[in-house]
């Protein structure tokens, strides 16, 4: 928007230029608005206080130093933005959402999403540029395609089927799929969908995409299971081979601080219980993986594992037997 001329501006494309220029810095002397809009001093104040019936705390200081400033409100008022700040604005929350800043990313891709929304075509395609000349050497989150990305939160807000290419043995198949949830982990970014041709809720990795695209068909959402919970149990147990269940005497959150989301799922069974759900190529792995957390627990499943539980603490008995006891060590 084209905040320096004002002639023949509507009273609404007005106010919304006033705001904009409120926005823009702390403080306006009514002159400097009035010049910079085009207008006269008491169209200026006939504006602000249409702009304070809207609900925006807009301030009039007096003397030296005073003029109009735009103070904090109960809710964010709508944001305007030039063609400059947009494209800063949204290259910036791509970078977040790519993973650059720690934390960031599912709140960025949300802000993108709608910024999306409202970008004009021109601006899409020059942020689509910049966005190839942007690297981060962050070693935190899997990077993502950013076009893969946009194109699969664009899928799940509008609702409407996609397709994308997706490795399956030594080939790539092409998936059909509802998606419902980008769900980002510490390490990287997955999207929860029902997948159309084995009738199914799945996960996939968004570094893993390639050719997404998304149709026109909408479709009706249907019951799912939370997608957060789901994608971090398949992170943690569904891929591999093997999966076991603790019972942990510590409390959930001492746990979870132990672990990463992506090695276990942990949920709270009371004050001081939490249950741990994890997986492993062999079940010694997890086990020993539970043992160094270093609390009390009991195995739920399977039931094997009881066993080879028994043969590990034999075997360590066995190797620490021939060792003396330290100084002072009480006699068992």
């Amino acid at each position: 928007m084209d905040t320096a001329s004002g002639g023949g501006r509507g009273t609404t494309e007005r106010v919304l230029a006033l705001l904009g220029l409120l926005q823009q810095r702390q403080v306006w002397t009514g002159p400097e608005l009035a010049d910079r809009l085009g207008v006269t001093a008491r169209t200026v104040r006939r504006d602000v206080e249409r702009l304070r019936a809207l609900g925006y705390p807009v301030h009039a200081g007096q003397g030296v130093g005073g003029g109009y400033r735009l103070g904090p409100g109960k809710d964010l008022p709508p944001l305007l933005l030039d063609d400059q700040e947009a494209i800063a604005t949204a290259l910036s929350l791509l970078i977040g959402a790519r993973g650059a800043v720690a934390g960031s990313g599912d709140a960025a891709l949300r802000a993108l999403t709608k910024l999306d929304q409202m970008l004009p075509t021109r601006l899409r395609q020059e942020v689509r540029a910049l966005t190839g000349s942007v690297e981060s050497f962050d070693a935190g989150r899997t990077p993502v395609d950013a076009e893969v990305l946009m194109t699969l939160a664009r899928a799940c807000r509008d609702q409407v089927e996609a397709g994308f290419d997706y490795p399956s043995g030594n080939e790539r198949r092409r998936r059909r799929v509802e998606p419902y949830r980008l769900v980002a982990s510490d390490r990287r970014w997955y999207l929860f969908a029902h997948d159309l041709d084995r009738a199914d809720w799945r996960s996939f990795r968004v570094d893993r995409i390639t050719e997404a695209s998304a149709r026109t068909w909408r479709f009706r959402p249907r019951p799912a299971p939370d997608a957060v919970t789901y994608v971090q149990e398949g992170v943690a147990s569904r891929v591999y081979p093997l999966q076991a269940r603790f019972l942990v005497h510590a409390s959930a959150d001492t746990v979870r601080a132990q672990l990463s989301a992506s090695s276990a799922v942990v949920r709270q069974r009371g004050n001081q219980l939490c249950e741990v759900l994890s997986g492993a190529e062999r079940l010694d792995a997890v086990l020993m993986h539970v043992l160094l957390l270093g609390h009390a627990f009991e195995i739920l499943d399977p039931l094997e594992l009881g066993t080879r539980c028994r043969a590990l603490a034999q075997s360590l008995l066995s190797a620490g037997a021939t060792i003396p006891p330290a100084p002072g060590t009480p006699e068992r």
